[in-house]
């Protein structure tokens, strides 16, 4: 037997940079938490303390000011944030999101404009992909885009857009050409300040209410044809092979939203005493426990899986950056619905945390394809 057998284990600079974001996230992101999601405001903090440690968009290249971390360092950013606050993990998530299409199809010199005032912390980037009409079925989208010389006018309504209003950029699919469904989409970067886009108001939600969803109105947005990403109508094939890595994001968000559960329900049961000893010493609680840790476990070690294949662009990536989402973000429902069941009433109030990621954990079933979806996917790319 070998020490030195390095298969199926972090390196020991993932360690480290995993000691780095969790002695931050419980520093300057956790004491925020319950103030963010009860007041329902953008986790500043949280963004101020990720920019100054160079952690809110670790993914950019070096070549373009980033840190150029793999995706591994990638998820493990995101897992530890979100073991703190599941809004603020949204941060550094949607970042790489919305600037994935940008390195995986952008011009150099459309990675050189945008990718480095990202990688300064100057500006963050989100993703418009799903319509009032066309969620799941993205490929029926309305928006459009009309060359006009030199420029394209874009007009549609994109909702659900996570960190929206905050966000300065904007990766846009629109049908260039409405005759070839999806092989007539198209990708562009959106700036805020382009005249002719808004937004609504904040989408009143169940959980991550520190992170803005909102439509963004794009009403006659002119911009300069060279926003295009990528040849015109490969859009949408970008915004499919983005999701096949980003959706290990989505995983990485909601193990760290149970781990921070799970670690608060193992913290209670040790202290809550019930006839005359500890809850921690009954059976029935200590067969919950294991059971959540197991399972938690397995859709960590599946998403690490995925992030090595994302990093290596392996074949069967589709199929496992759709496991990773769905079985993780299953896990994490079912593992913060137990963590609140562990904590009894308590559990059930805002005087305790594990109600708040109870609620964040849903959403992890439901955006960059529902669980529903992933399977789809899983089904169609067996490996």
């Amino acid at each position: 037997m070998a020490k030195d057998f390095d298969l199926y284990r972090p390196s020991e600079e993932h360690d480290m940079l995993r000691e780095t974001v969790r002695a931050l996230a419980e520093a300057k992101i956790a004491p925020f938490a319950a103030a963010v999601d009860e007041e329902g405001r953008f986790p500043q903090e949280a963004l101020d303390a990720l920019v100054a440690a160079d952690l809110h968009a670790v993914h950019v290249p070096e070549s373009y000011g980033g840190a150029g971390a793999d995706a591994l360092a990638t998820v493990i950013v995101i897992e530890e944030v979100a073991r703190a606050c599941g809004s603020s993990s949204l941060i550094p998530a949607v970042n790489k999101l919305g600037s994935l299409p940008v390195m995986l199809s952008g011009s150099e010199e459309l990675k050189a404009r945008y990718l480095g005032p990202l990688a300064k912390g100057d500006a963050m980037f989100s993703y418009a992909l799903s319509e009032p009409d066309a969620g799941s079925d993205a490929a029926g989208m309305k928006t459009r885009a009309v060359r006009d010389g030199d420029f394209w006018v874009l007009n549609g309504v994109k909702r659900w857009i996570t960190n929206a209003g905050v966000s300065e950029y904007y990766t846009v699919m629109a049908v260039t050409d409405p005759d070839k469904r999806s092989k007539g989409i198209s990708a562009f970067v959106v700036e805020k300040s382009d005249e002719g886009v808004s937004f609504g108001a904040p989408e009143k939600k169940l959980g991550i209410k520190g992170s803005p969803t909102r439509e963004v109105y794009l009403d006659n947005v002119r911009i300069p044809a060279d926003r295009m990403i990528g040849d015109e109508g490969t859009g949408f094939a970008t915004a499919m092979k983005t999701l096949d890595h980003t959706r290990i994001t989505i995983a990485a968000q909601a193990i760290g939203i149970a781990q921070g559960a799970l670690d608060y329900a193992k913290g209670y049961v040790k202290e809550r005493k019930q006839f005359g000893k500890p809850i921690a010493d009954f059976q029935g609680i200590q067969f919950m426990l294991a059971d959540m840790a197991m399972k938690l476990e397995a859709a960590r070690q599946l998403t690490y899986a995925a992030a090595a294949k994302s990093e290596r662009l392996d074949g069967d990536l589709t199929f496992f950056g759709a496991a990773a989402k769905c079985f993780a973000s299953d896990v994490a429902m079912e593992v913060t619905t137990d963590a609140v069941q562990l904590l009894g009433g308590y559990g059930y109030t805002r005087d305790y945390p594990v109600e708040r990621m109870m609620r964040d954990a849903k959403i992890t079933q439901i955006y960059e394809g529902t669980n529903q979806v992933q399977r789809i996917v899983m089904a169609r790319n067996l490996p």
